[in-house]
């Protein structure tokens, strides 16, 4: 805190303020796709495609398609394990059953640790296994085309969006038109009043007609505004920018037919796309049901060892100890038995039973075992074939469900071609109407604009009543806003047969 006052003293509160405007920036911006000032319909898609939630969210699934292909791929793979463990065992006396080691002779028991290891590898194949790859290659194609999908209907949304922003914009330019031609009549008004031709009637009519012209900008310019956001919601941009649209769009003769633009259709079309990605997984799918029947090989090695440490070897040493007494002692009554023969043979020199420290040395050593000096187990291989002969028809069941899949997936394409039919030829006329109905609104406007000007021409020189130019203007209004919608609905119609055919169709 002080130190933030210390630069309010030395920069001066407004500089600072500015200054922490400007160093609050990069930071804003950091989570928003930056918006030119001058914004073109492609740079509007080209954000969409980049930075829409919803597109985004559908390019991650591809990701998880990439990955299921290389983890079908991975099943080929042998498999490996390496595993340890480690265990203590506490002072007391073991049970071997219902006998005791002390009764075995093995008294005064130490604490134990152990440790061991186990390595294993093993592989194993299978119908599934084999065919597993080839069916997640074509689920990935399946997700890549509902990508595409998703991608038109992107484009689709945003060129609505930046339609509606265009027709929000030319609208408010007309009624700010009509507010002029209020204003003008009301002047006209004004001036008979003041001549003694006109009356207060006709101000008071010209002055209700002003405040609802103004009434008309208000509302315009609102939805000039939403329709911004909306575009800037669609390309997920920061709904705060103000870009100004620079790309125009002109009325011209559709010259597409519907037979050309269908065969165009069966190529590019997003949802027929899709479609047939899904039908051939699921014509796969058919293949890795029948692999049911299939044989599985299994091969399998493995290595283990163990070891085993005492915290004493003083019962192994008293053993040791105890055994060579014995040995000494049945030595010399040997050599007492043979001594009583007619001929004796030579004594054994029992001194060499006796346990010697070499001994002693050894069994101490031989306990250091712990924790990685290992007593390997013998290895072990295997190998197994199972051949399946019967397992209560599911395996059919599966793979009629498979076919029933299949199926489904191929009447979902011919559907699909059907509706990609109808909806073209819908299309072609509504975007041939369109253009017939921009042709005549035309028309109406000009004739509109002459009637308007001689309205008030007449009414100027006195031989026209105010409410004859009230219609004149009214028609006015009416033309201009017919023709401003029969120019969007061509536009409209335009953006709807583009996203059938899955390519764009002009050049704004």
């Amino acid at each position: 805190m002080a130190n933030i006052a210390r630069l309010q003293a030395h920069f001066g509160k407004r500089a600072f303020t500015i200054l922490l405007f400007v160093a609050a920036l990069p930071a804003a911006a950091a989570g928003q796709q930056r918006v030119p000032q001058s914004l073109s319909l492609g740079q509007a898609l080209e954000i969409a495609l980049d930075n829409n939630p919803a597109m985004q969210a559908t390019r991650n699934d591809v990701r998880v398609a990439n990955w299921n292909l290389t983890a079908a791929y991975g099943q080929w793979m042998p498999t490996a394990s390496l595993s340890s463990g480690f265990g203590w065992q506490g002072v007391g006396e073991q049970r071997f059953g219902s006998i005791t080691a002390e009764q075995l002779g093995f008294g005064d028991q130490p604490s134990f640790l152990t440790s061991s290891y186990n390595a294993s590898v093993g592989f194993s194949l299978n119908g599934r296994m084999l065919m597993a790859p080839g069916q997640a290659r074509r689920n990935r194609d399946a997700t890549r085309a509902q990508v595409r999908s998703q991608e038109a209907t992107i484009r689709l949304g945003v060129t609505r969006a930046y339609l509606e922003v265009l027709r929000q914009t030319e609208g408010l330019r007309l009624f700010e038109q009509e507010l002029a031609t209020a204003q003008l009549n009301l002047r006209l008004a004004q001036g008979q009043q003041v001549a003694g031709s006109g009356n207060a009637i006709d101000v008071q009519q010209a002055e209700v007609a002003v405040g609802r012209a103004e009434v008309a900008v208000l509302r315009s310019q609102t939805g000039v505004q939403t329709s911004r956001i909306r575009l800037l919601q669609q390309m997920g941009a920061d709904p705060a920018a103000e870009p100004e649209l620079v790309t125009a769009f002109t009325v011209t003769e559709p010259d597409w037919t519907a037979d050309g633009l269908y065969q165009m259709a069966l190529g590019r079309n997003p949802g027929l796309e899709a479609a047939r990605a899904s039908e051939k997984a699921s014509s796969y799918g058919v293949h890795m049901a029948r692999s049911s029947y299939f044989p599985s090989v299994s091969v399998s090695a493995g290595l283990s060892g163990f070891t085993r440490q005492a915290s004493n070897t003083r019962s192994q040493e008293a053993q040791a100890i105890a055994g060579g007494v014995a040995a000494v002692q049945q030595c010399r009554s040997l050599n007492q038995l043979l001594s009583a023969l007619p001929n004796p043979p030579a004594p054994q020199d029992c001194s060499r039973l006796v346990t010697s420290q070499a001994t002693i040395d050894a069994i101490r050593a031989g306990n250091r075992a712990f924790p990685f000096d290992f007593t390997n187990s013998p290895p072990s291989a295997g190998l197994s074939v199972s051949i399946p002969i019967f397992q209560g028809l599911s395996r059919q069941q599966q793979l009629e469900g498979a076919r029933a899949q299949l199926f489904d997936a191929r009447f979902r394409v011919r559907e699909q071609e059907l509706a990609l039919r109808a909806d073209i030829e819908t299309r072609v006329a509504e975007v041939r109407t369109a253009y017939e109905t921009s042709l005549i609104e035309e028309r109406n406007q000009a004739l509109a604009d002459e009637q308007l000007r001689l309205a008030q021409e007449r009414y100027r020189l006195g031989l026209l009543n105010f409410i004859a130019l009230s219609e004149a203007v009214t028609v006015k209004a009416r033309a201009d806003r017919d023709r401003l919608y029969a120019i969007y609905t061509y536009h409209d119609a335009v953006a709807n047969l583009e996203s059938v055919v899955g390519i764009p169709l002009r050049n704004p």
